[in-house]
């Protein structure tokens, strides 16, 4: 196991204050808030390359994931992405602009309307991860194979069981 981290001090320092038991779970959380942090500066250093930012990437790629000439509803999109409304508003106007994705009007829903990828959107989607897929190896170099494999099983089952539908 590494030395002490900054974590393992902070834990040090509220340990005077809570009980262990109660500070236990910061052991994990804390640090993958950190992971997460070094994750999206690099993510949006890379991204920012082809004018994008991450959560731009994102709803790219969930565009991508729908198929080939699937649409999109933007509630389906701020569902599946965990934005608000006027998040995801934001994000297609900005791309739209820049000719990544199309909105038309929904054929049977007078107020709605449905976004799809256009073929320069999936370019520069494919272009900016193709840059960002070194750097993702990168983060995880201290990790072994089967160290990436075992915790990719663990964080897994955290994230299903956090995201599991009622």
């Amino acid at each position: 196991m590494a030395d002490k981290d900054w974590t393992d001090a902070l834990l040090d320092r509220l340990a005077a204050t809570r009980s262990r038991k109660e500070i236990e779970a910061y052991q994990v959380t804390a640090r993958i808030s950190r992971i997460a942090l070094h994750i999206a500066n690099h993510q949006e250093e890379v991204f920012g390359r082809f004018g994008l930012n991450r959560g731009e990437v994102g709803v790219l790629g969930a565009l991508l994931l729908a198929g080939p000439g699937q649409q999109l509803s933007p509630t389906q999109l701020f569902q599946g992405l965990m934005l608000s409304s006027a998040g995801i508003t934001s994000r297609l106007d900005r791309i739209e602009r820049r000719g990544y994705v199309k909105r038309t009007r929904h054929p049977s829903d007078r107020r709605g309307v449905l976004v799809s990828l256009t073929d320069a959107g999936r370019q520069v989607l494919e272009q900016a991860v193709a840059a960002d897929a070194p750097g993702e190896q990168e983060l995880l170099s201290a990790l072994t194979k089967e160290d990436r494999r075992a915790l990719a099983v663990q964080l897994k089952k955290l994230l299903a069981a956090l995201e599991a539908t009622p």
